[in-house]
């Protein structure tokens, strides 16, 4: 409660909610304008290995993808099928990248560059809104 309002929920400080892009992030990236390739994809090991882990020390993991609701089943299957867990797959991302993400809530992010490994902290620049 905030001034006798209801407010959005805050997760424990230990526990992270991660959202994770699958094409090119967890596995191969496929377009949408080829979605027969999306049930022989391969995963990364290592993605599957850092995602499971986390899931195991109970953060909350989310998959999201620019994938469309039409490529959900496949999605959800091939999830299954090379063993990563989950609790939530979002569809629809935009396509295109170059994101910018405006919260309420902290909001950390991590370009995947090739290779999922632990997450360590560095200094950065980020971008804020003026005072």
């Amino acid at each position: 409660m905030e001034n006798g309002e209801r407010i959005s929920p805050k997760l424990p400080a230990h526990i992270k909610n991660y959202l994770i892009d699958i094409d090119g992030t967890i596995g191969d990236d496929i377009p949408n304008e080829e979605p027969e390739r999306m049930v022989t994809a391969r995963h990364y090991p290592d993605a599957l290995e850092i995602c499971n882990k986390w899931y195991d020390e109970g953060h909350i993991i989310t998959f999201f993808t620019s994938r469309t609701e039409e490529h959900r089943v496949v999605t959800e299957e091939w999830l299954k099928k090379c063993g990563f867990k989950y609790q939530y797959l979002l569809m629809c991302k935009p396509r295109g990248g170059n994101y910018h993400w405006i919260d309420n809530h902290i909001v950390r992010a991590t370009r995947f560059e090739g290779r999922f490994t632990n997450l360590i902290e560095v200094d950065s620049k980020i971008q804020v809104f003026e005072k």
